[in-house]
């Protein structure tokens, strides 16, 4: 597996990944996607719409960023989102008080631990700063982690809002509208994707961890009692997800929460961790939620957020289950996973092995001569574009650009020699086992579409 280091360099040589305002010194912990990144991230979500959304049971729904400031009051984000801040008097540097402790010893619940009891540990077991390696310490206090801003003509005067921390609240307060415009039953689904702020203590680790992030979340709402099926359900579905989008089972750690840990919402909670180069991470996380947020909202708003049974004629508040993933986490992930050096020919061949529903683009087009095959690889860009992202590259030996081909993922180089003139074949050469064969131009849609299924 690539270190950290060598994979920030390949995501920028490739562009995949840049650093944000780079020719103004950069701002840190923002990076913007290139080319490849953002082709690559358009392609996760679709498969996760494609696999959690495309059911008779789901909907989608793209709710606004800047909500009524009372959402975020009820869902308890005002009062309880927020991290516990330690300084060091030494060197001024900022932690979370709870990861210094679960750095030190992974088994300690810090969920169940008040600031005083984190003190008192940090103390007793003469935890040191992770910066300077002096044992000093303010006192711990509250970090609210979401943004703040202002809403209206004059700064001065403006409404105080924020820039939502999770996409899922979004959800719940249109639970209402949702049920009445579509007419859905119990059990159904709302799946959104979009962007999301936290204002981090401690981002870090390239795009693991930063304030702007895009999430793709389902909230699957049920009929109290069979909320454990269905988180059953899904737990086992993000599992498989990953694997067939190629995630070596190798690289997945299933982690379930004891209950002592959970949420005082929560009755389940399960973390799908990822083998990072600095250990096991969370990647995607899976939480029964109950009714905690509809009921939070139904009190806070004086809406009724029910749902009445057609058939038993039951009326009540329906239970949650969450399954919560972020897209830059899950691109990171992709890039650890699939990146491997082989020596060929005494050179380094760099291959990103990704699903070809996932690669950036599908194949490269590959004229032998610019001049004279020009025309007829044009021709073939064209006619696949119509129906795929695929690249043009006549610049170079053919070697050199199968190398560049196989570097960003593209499963398919296909080759136009002078023989395409005549039998109006072309040959196809496949990224991971650098197989060739000869196919007809007319079946080069049909051999891709059959690729790059899900």
């Amino acid at each position: 597996m690539y270190t950290l280091e060598q994979l920030v360099n390949y995501a920028k040589t490739y562009g995949y990944i840049y650093q944000g305002s780079e020719i103004y010194g950069g701002l840190a912990n923002t990076y913007d996607y290139g080319p490849l990144g953002a082709l690559l991230k358009n392609n996760i979500k679709a498969a996760w719409k494609k696999v959690f959304c495309n059911d008779e049971d789901n909907v989608m729904l793209d709710s606004s960023i800047l909500l009524n400031p009372l959402v975020w009051k009820a869902s308890g984000h005002l009062d309880n989102f927020s991290d516990p801040l330690i300084e060091c008097k030494a060197c001024n540097q900022r932690f979370r008080a709870d990861k210094i402790i679960s750095d030190f010893d992974p088994t300690v619940n810090t969920d169940q631990m008040n600031f005083l009891a984190m003190e008192d540990y940090i103390a007793s077991h003469h935890l040191h700063c992770p910066a300077c390696g002096k044992n000093n310490f303010e006192h711990i206090r509250s970090f609210n982690m979401m943004f703040q801003t202002t809403q209206g003509v004059v700064k001065e005067s403006g409404n105080e809002i924020f820039l939502r921390p999770e996409t899922a609240q979004g959800i719940f307060i249109n639970f209402k509208n949702i049920l009445r415009t579509t007419r859905k039953k119990i059990p159904f689904g709302v799946c959104q994707y979009g962007k999301a702020f936290r204002n981090e203590i401690t981002p870090g680790n390239f795009i693991f961890r930063t304030r702007e992030f895009e999430q793709m979340e389902l909230e699957f709402f049920c009929a109290p009692g069979s909320e454990v099926q269905w988180f059953n359900y899904y737990r086992e579905k993000m599992v498989n997800f990953l694997i067939n989008l190629g995630i070596k089972k190798t690289n997945i750690q299933v982690y379930d929460h004891p209950k002592e840990g959970l949420a005082h919402y929560s009755n389940a909670t399960t973390d799908l961790e990822f083998n990072f180069p600095w250990g096991f991470d969370e990647l995607w996380g899976i939480a029964s939620r109950r009714d905690f947020d509809l009921n939070a909202h139904a009190k806070a708003s004086g809406t009724e957020l029910n749902y009445l049974d057609p058939e038993s004629n039951e009326k009540y508040v329906p239970y949650v289950v969450e399954p919560s993933l972020g897209v830059e986490r899950l691109l990171l992930s992709l890039l650890f996973n699939g990146l491997e050096d082989y020596i060929v020919d005494n050179e380094v061949r760099t291959v990103l092995h990704l699903h070809p529903f996932l690669a950036p683009y599908k194949a490269t087009i590959l004229p032998l001569s610019k001049k004279e095959l020009g025309p007829t690889a044009k021709k073939i860009y064209h006619s696949l574009q119509e129906l795929y992202e695929v690249a043009y590259d006549d610049a170079g030996s053919i070697g050199k650009r199968y190398r560049r081909s196989d570097a960003i993922g593209t499963p398919l180089a296909i080759t136009i020699d002078f023989e395409t003139l005549n039998d109006k074949c072309v040959t196809v050469r496949y990224r991971d086992d650098m197989s060739q064969k000869r196919v007809k131009i007319s079946q080069l849609k049909k051999i891709i579409g059959a690729l790059v299924k899900l």
